[in-house]
């Protein structure tokens, strides 16, 4: 089976403060995405920009693991 993974640092800076994100795995890096963009867009317009990305996508695609479990 294939695995991602991902070493990276990320540090986020905003008026009140910063935060920073380790994440190790495309699902933790999503996650760390997605809240920052609803922090910065509101919810509404990051479901919509996120929306734009999935129509790239044909919704039939497989992920690595799930072609390796076939």
């Amino acid at each position: 089976m294939t695995t991602v993974s991902i070493d990276a640092n990320i540090t986020v800076k905003w008026s009140q403060g910063h935060s920073s994100y380790s994440p190790g795995s495309p699902e933790e890096l999503a996650i760390i995405g997605i809240d920052l963009l609803v922090k910065e867009l509101g919810t509404e317009a990051a479901q919509t920009f996120i929306k734009q990305i999935f129509e790239k996508y044909p919704p039939e695609l497989k992920g690595a693991a799930d072609t390796e479990r076939e």
